[in-house]
């Protein structure tokens, strides 16, 4: 297989280290990394104010339990149009125009892409040479690494604001994908990081990546 087309994807719960690795498997394939460089992106491309798509950033849109309770499919599809006169700052329409953007890195060049529901964009669209990855960890883990990388010194702060960026990414998958953002059977590679370190997790994709065919 090509590695010149690969693209990796990342969800991640907050303080497993998903993010790091996804830099330093980036760095270590030699191909760009993007996360929330994504929505200064986006805000150029779309020409609205970069401070919506902050605002929104992986949070669910406003209608997320009445969807949730009447089981109404999501309002858009991955592969919608956005609207470019009336609401474009719908949180909606923000997925809309970082859809379009994800799908364009994907197609230009071999990336690493954290979150964003970027996994669910790209196999909707086709993509092939799309590797889905998974990073969680138990909860003294995301705590301590919350506290170590956040410079958190309350055990109690840290394990609130896990809590809290947790439920955010939850009900922004659900809302955008109508599936459960922790769901292992959702990605290629789930990984459990709470007895691996990140050089580690790091090693364990590459590994996995030459297992499936990839001559990195």
């Amino acid at each position: 297989m090509d590695k010149n087309k690969l693209v990796i994807t990342i969800e991640r719960q907050y303080g497993s280290g998903g993010r790091i690795v996804g830099q330093r498997l980036a760095e270590k394939l030699g191909i760009p990394f993007y996360d929330d460089e994504i929505l200064s992106m986006t805000a150029e491309r779309s020409a609205v104010g970069e401070r919506y798509f902050r605002l929104a950033d992986e949070k669910a849109g406003n209608n997320l339990l009445r969807r949730i309770v009447s089981g109404i499919k999501m309002g858009v599809g991955p592969l919608d149009e956005p609207k470019t006169q009336g609401d474009v700052t719908s949180p909606d329409n923000l997925f809309l125009f970082q859809s379009e953007v994800i799908r364009e890195l994907a197609a230009s060049e071999s990336c690493v892409i954290v979150g964003r529901c970027a996994d669910y964009v790209l196999e909707a669209a086709g993509k092939e040479d799309l590797l889905k990855v998974f990073v969680y960890a138990d909860i003294p883990t995301c705590i301590r690494r919350t506290m170590e990388v956040d410079q958190i010194t309350d055990t109690k702060e840290a394990l609130a604001k896990l809590n809290k960026i947790t439920k955010q990414r939850r009900e922004y998958h659900k809302y955008f994908t109508g599936k459960d953002w922790e769901d292992v059977n959702n990605y290629d590679l789930p990984i459990n990081a709470s007895r691996l370190d990140f050089d580690q997790m790091v090693d364990l994709i590459l590994r996995y990546l030459n297992m499936i065919g990839y001559e990195l």
